[in-house]
């Protein structure tokens, strides 16, 4: 049997299990390991590195970048619906202008009831049925479509022209304008006009989309967008005065969320109710901007006219209504196959 261990044997062994001298004696203070030695040496991190941050601190984000939309889209093919389609997705597809539950006025040119859209003297029907369709698929609550023809009733002119049955067929509701919806609005900026009577639907609309064809006009020389909106008020002959500043004071006051150019099939003389089939040309084209006044100025080009050639347009762009400079504009183009 062993002898028994002493008490200095036990405390020996016991500071030889925790670490021997570095323990001390019972009782003693432990030495200060930092005190002995040598400050660290810091090592600078290489400039590539990515320095800590406590968990509480992101790294700051950037703000988005903004998509930049052409300022025009120029589409070419045989088939209207997939001009609209394709064009309308170039500008950042119709959810960039039609909220759900908006309501939405879509304004062709219909302006006699004796032509067939084939006379090129009204909006082609199935750009008019496809924009509808596009509405109603980003959420509009209501679609409706609308002109006032002086050549022929309305009734007549939305069956003759094949507006209606498009428009009818993807879902959308032929208006016709009452005489007692429209209502004295002030042109804050108007320089020739300040007060015209405006078709009431039309102030009111939480989007409008305006729809020309592109054609000849004996006094204004040509029928594009700004044209167009004769159509929203009461007294029309007013305008045949000063035309080119009047059309900008009533476009200064109703301004289209959209347009788009119908140059499928143009009327290049004769306008703007044609009545020849020699006087059509089959361009094909559809001209989309979120700027009249740019979409009217290329729209000129086809006919072989500058944005300066129309009283209109210079009236627009010095008002500032949008730009005619189509050197200074992103202008993307395309070739749509059947």
């Amino acid at each position: 049997m062993p002898a028994p261990m002493t008490r200095r044997a036990f405390l020996r062994l016991l500071g030889i299990g925790l670490g021997g001298a570095a323990c001390g004696r019972i009782g003693s203070t432990p030495p200060d390991p930092l005190a002995s030695s040598p400050a660290p040496t810091l090592v600078p991190l290489p400039a590539s590195a990515t320095p800590f941050l406590p968990a509480t601190e992101a790294p700051a984000q950037a703000p988005p970048t903004a998509v930049a939309y052409p300022d025009l889209v120029v589409a070419r093919g045989p088939t209207p619906e997939q001009l609209v389609r394709q064009g309308l997705a170039a500008l950042g597809g119709m959810p960039r202008f039609v909220h759900p539950g908006a309501r939405v006025v879509i304004k062709p040119n219909i302006c006699v009831a004796y032509h067939s859209y084939e006379y090129a003297a009204t909006t082609n029907p199935w750009v008019v049925g496809e924009l509808v369709r596009q509405c109603l698929a980003a959420g509009a609550a209501q679609v409706t479509v609308m002109d006032s023809p002086f050549g022929g009733s309305a009734e007549q002119a939305y069956a003759v022209s094949g507006i209606e049955a498009q428009v009818q067929a993807a879902g959308g509701e032929m208006h016709l304008m009452r005489s007692f919806k429209y209502v004295a609005t002030d042109l804050p900026q108007g320089r020739d006009l300040h007060s015209l009577d405006i078709y009431d639907d039309v102030l009111n609309a939480d989007v409008l989309i305006n729809v020309p064809i592109a054609k000849h006009h004996s006094l204004a020389r040509l029928t594009l967008g700004m044209k167009n909106l004769m159509g929203v008020i009461r007294d029309r002959p007013l305008m045949h005065q000063a035309i080119g500043q009047r059309l900008a004071d009533l476009a200064s006051r109703v301004r289209p969320a959209l347009t788009l150019v119908d140059a499928v099939r143009m009327l290049m003389a004769h306008g703007p109710s044609g009545g020849s089939l020699a006087d059509v040309r089959q361009a094909d084209t559809l001209i989309l901007s979120t700027d009249f006044v740019a979409a009217d100025s290329y729209a000129a080009t086809l006919f072989g006219l500058q944005p300066d050639d129309l009283s209109y347009l210079r009236a627009g762009r010095d008002m500032g209504l949008g730009q005619s400079d189509l050197g200074a504009m992103r202008i993307e183009e395309l070739s749509i196959g059947a």
